[in-house]
């Protein structure tokens, strides 16, 4: 069977599905493997090092995407305007799809596969189970984007992270405040306490509390009797009530914090509000907001999907791939990622699609011509 890669054409995306180190390993199992020229450039990789790792450099994207089994991808189908023309019009009936999908948010896309007789895989919707763990691309991107929300928040501050005594005075530790005890808050308030900050971190489940104690995280506490995680182990939709509670205690946190990370997504719904703009109003002079959810309309009221603002003189980073800033181990993770899933349902080089499986069922989208994956038929039919 075929693989190919095509270029990713998303705007500032700088990963690549494959790496030359996997596409050496899924060689040596019985598959070839296509790359768009310079498909990897931009992540660190050369077409010499893909060549010698055993994969076709292919100069055309029409033929990567015709010569091709299954599609490797990072982002989802978009409209190519270098030849004018979409993505999956690139494609052809019977081949498969993997790549991030977000179905759940864009379903539309779903159907134009559907109709097209596309296959989909969506690597977002792989289970969160200790089996699929090495496949999980949400968890493995996210652990990235924590990092750099960290890095990225720290130099936009006019501050210093850490305590820091001196003859000419004692310096204060930055505080950071984390919205969102997923794995990039975890990864985030990991990343600030290496530096020196005091953290804390506030999240609708009070299962995490343990968690962001054990980082040395100070845990902001919400009481509340509501079930706040779903059956995946990702937040639920919060109440009206319980938002107000919690908008409140957050208030006094944020207004004194020098760096606010908010994390928050609820799958296949818009991402709350958690920092409004009357608290980025009382914030202090200087200090950082950095809103990881813009692609999803963002956790703080006034942040701007990819852009950088300065609002009642704070900065709001709106940066909504901060894994793409890390394109190297963005792209080794990821394909990493993909090599645990094809390997996981392959056999010498022939990818078993077994439905009866969990992780394929779980995850796939579209299968010969129609929409399968149960989320998706539910907001199709709302």
């Amino acid at each position: 069977m075929i693989l190919s890669i095509p270029k990713e054409i998303t705007a500032n995306e700088k990963r690549v599905a494959l790496t030359p180190e996997v596409c050496g390993k899924l060689i040596k199992k019985g598959f070839q493997i296509n790359i768009e020229s310079n498909a990897g450039m931009k992540a660190g990789f050369t077409n010499e090092q893909y060549e010698k790792a055993g994969a076709k450099i292919i100069d055309s994207t029409k033929e990567v995407y015709q010569s091709a089994n299954i599609i490797l991808k990072v982002q989802k189908l978009q409209f190519n305007e270098e030849l004018n023309v979409h993505e999956i019009d690139l494609m052809k009936e019977g081949q498969l799809l993997i790549s991030f999908m977000y179905a759940l948010h864009y379903p539309e896309d779903a159907i134009k596969c559907a109709d097209k007789k596309v296959d989909v895989i969506s690597m977002d919707m792989i289970p969160r189970t200790t089996l699929a763990q090495r496949m999980d691309a949400l968890s493995s991107q996210a652990n990235l984007a924590g990092y750099k929300s960290v890095i990225l928040s720290a130099n936009y501050l006019g501050k210093i992270f850490p305590m820091m005594m001196t003859a000419a005075g004692t310096i204060q530790p930055a505080r950071v405040v984390i919205m969102g005890a997923g794995v990039a808050g975890l990864s985030a308030l990991g990343t600030a306490k290496r530096l020196g900050a005091i953290v804390e971190v506030s999240d609708i489940r009070p299962t995490v509390k343990e968690e962001v104690e054990s980082l040395g995280g100070r845990f902001i506490e919400v009481e509340t009797t509501e079930n706040m995680q779903d059956e995946r182990g990702y937040a639920k939709q919060a109440s009206e009530e319980f938002l107000r509670k919690q908008k409140e205690i957050i208030f006094k946190h944020v207004t004194n914090a020098d760096i606010v990370i908010t994390t928050a997504l609820v799958p296949g719904r818009k991402a709350p509000i958690l920092v409004t703009e009357e608290m980025v109003k009382n914030m202090k002079p200087n200090s950082v907001v950095l809103d990881m959810a813009t692609e999803f309309g963002g956790n703080c009221e006034i942040s701007e999907k990819d852009k950088v603002v300065n609002k009642y003189n704070v900065t709001i980073i709106g940066e909504s791939n901060l894994p793409s800033l890390v394109p190297f181990h963005a792209s080794d993770m990821y394909a990493k990622n993909l090599q645990n899933l094809i390997e996981y349902t392959s056999k010498d080089g022939v990818f078993n699609f077994n439905m009866d499986d969990e992780i394929i069922k779980g995850s796939t989208i579209v299968k010969d011509g129609q929409i399968v994956n149960e989320r998706i038929k539910q907001v199709l039919n709302k």
